[in-house]
């Protein structure tokens, strides 16, 4: 993308570029969230209204401003729209401005695609308790590259982190079952861990853990306040707490333990 300047073609900077997208990109990441079960269709498929069916167009599809125009409502058939839609572009679009806040280059573009990626895992076990593989092992894989390229650390302490990430859920899964006498972690958070020991390396994962307990007993506490029963065998979207455990410790390092935090 380029733009002239003193009678010249200059290229925008990435990350005004990674802004002008991320609406998009947040566009497409609530499509995969609410077609998960037929992911293929996201990508062949066209656009429609979920309650009339009827495809959109160009115009009702630019994110955030067609839904804000329409207030909400389908053109069509005048059912409502989810507020859902607009908040996923958002949230990508801040992604793409807190990334470009903290780095630059090719850093700025992992940091992106690993933000639009964790948006889409959170909004998939807020909504479904499901943190689907086609998201998870590629997540995987994509940290070992970014950080290959990046040149942080060795691979080898990354590869390692993806490792004890998916092997410590596994084992406290085994010990909940043991114990319990039923499943407390679904196979999705093992690979989701594995992906953020990927990311942030073995000596990023105790921090990833923390801050995700941290927001995860937040969340509990924040329901209590509000007079809500908690039921010890209802569903939690720990998913979503890793992902904002990872972003995190990507964006700004470990814990410092016993010294300043993040």
């Amino acid at each position: 993308m380029n733009v002239f300047a003193g009678g010249s073609v200059e290229p925008l900077p990435p990350w005004i570029v990674a802004c002008l997208f991320a609406p998009f990109i947040g566009s497409f990441l609530s499509v995969v969230v609410m077609r998960h079960d037929a992911v293929s269709s996201a990508l062949a498929g066209r656009s429609e209204c979920p309650a009339c069916g009827t495809q959109l167009g160009v115009m009702e599809l630019v994110p955030v401003l067609s839904w804000a125009a329409q207030r909400g409502r389908c053109r069509h058939c005048r059912a409502g729209v989810s507020l859902f839609y607009p908040a996923i572009e958002l949230a990508a679009l801040g992604v793409a401005v807190w990334s470009a806040c903290l780095m630059s280059g090719l850093a700025l573009w992992a940091s992106c695609c690993l933000g639009w990626a964790l948006i889409a895992l959170a909004a998939l076990d807020m909504k479904y308790f499901l943190l689907p593989d086609f998201l998870t092992l590629p997540l995987i894989a994509a940290g070992l590259l970014a950080n290959a390229l990046l040149d942080h650390l060795s691979l080898f302490d990354h590869a390692l982190g993806a490792a004890l990430g998916y092997a410590f859920v596994r084992l406290l899964r085994f010990a909940y079952r043991s114990i319990r006498g039923r499943e407390g972690m679904g196979l999705g958070d093992a690979k989701l861990l594995a992906a953020a020991g990927a990311w942030v390396s073995w000596t990023g994962l105790p921090s990833v853990l923390v801050i995700a307990s941290l927001l995860g007993l937040g969340g509990v506490l924040a329901q209590l306040l509000r007079g809500r029963r908690i039921d010890p065998t209802q569903h939690v979207p720990f998913g979503a707490f890793l992902g904002a455990g990872l972003w995190l410790v990507w964006l700004y390092g470990p814990l410092a333990w016993g010294g300043a935090g993040l």
